[in-house]
């Protein structure tokens, strides 16, 4: 992995064959409900569940990249299978998925990690990380030639998710850039309860509010595995003058399986500089 980042969950997350990878994105592209946005979309909110689950929610947010252009892709992602403290920028050349490979925006990394005691440039969190992975084949379709720059948050703490956002404003600051933020929201609660807890995440992104976003995640009143890039996502936004957030779909795994007793909720959301 120390050049290229292989693909981890193709076969799994997502078809592994590249026809069927396409066609499987563009049917869901093509069962969006057509949502179009004024203004620049400095920003995304897309959950990273196998596409069987979230990817219909994912597309929503996607399709409307459509016809609109970005230089760079920062994707941030939490680390579901290792821990550490601080946040890592990968440090190989590309990623790849069956689509092809992704180049990374090296010279934007160096920026985010020079003199930084927070960001580094490493390979921890990405060798197996699903949350970036997932995102590339939707961004490949939809925008087809961008750079990447991968960051995985290895420890959510307030301090490292505000950092973050102020780096990224920092260093994005007149480019032409889009942030994605992955996650998914609960976890294995009846329907009836995730919705609830889901809706308190939905009310602080739709209301732009990240300093309660964080406060509700760490206070546990709510749940989010990305709630730390959600934040970092909006703080870099608000200050790279977005004004404006749409929510564009959400729903559960069980609206899929039909379980409704444990399921993981998944929603999507745009942030926008309207003026």
């Amino acid at each position: 992995m120390k050049d290229v980042r292989p693909p981890a969950v193709a076969g799994m997350f997502y078809p592994l064959n590249p026809q069927t990878l396409m066609s499987d994105i563009d049917r869901m592209l093509d069962n969006t409900e057509g949502l179009s946005l004024k203004g620049i979309i400095t920003a995304l909110i897309v959950p990273h569940a196998g596409y069987a689950y979230s990817g219909l929610t994912a597309a929503h947010a996607y399709k409307l990249l459509e016809g609109r252009r970005y230089d760079t892709v920062v994707v941030i992602s939490p680390s579901h299978r290792e821990y550490f403290r601080g946040v890592s920028v990968f440090n190989g050349k590309s990623y790849s998925t069956p689509l092809g490979d992704v180049m990374v925006d090296t010279q934007l990394r160096d920026e985010i990690v020079k003199g930084d005691h927070i960001i580094e440039s490493s390979g921890r969190g990405h060798s197996t990380e699903h949350a970036i992975e997932v995102q590339i084949p939707f961004l490949q379709k939809v925008i087809k030639d961008f750079a990447l720059l991968p960051i995985v948050v290895g420890d959510q703490r307030s301090d490292y998710c505000f950092h973050l956002g102020d780096r990224l404003a920092e260093v994005l600051e007149n480019k032409n850039a889009l942030i994605v933020a992955s996650t998914d929201l609960s976890h294995f609660h009846p329907s009836g309860q995730a919705k609830q807890l889901d809706q308190i995440i939905i009310n602080d992104v739709a209301n732009f509010d990240y300093q309660k976003l964080m406060e509700d995640l760490e206070y546990e009143k709510a749940e989010a595995c990305g709630g730390g890039p959600m934040v970092s996502a909006m703080s870099a936004s608000k200050q790279l003058g977005a004004d404006a957030v749409d929510i564009l779909h959400q729903c559960n795994s069980g609206d899929v399986t039909g379980d409704l007793d444990s399921v993981v909720g998944y929603f999507s959301a745009a942030i926008i500089k309207s003026k």
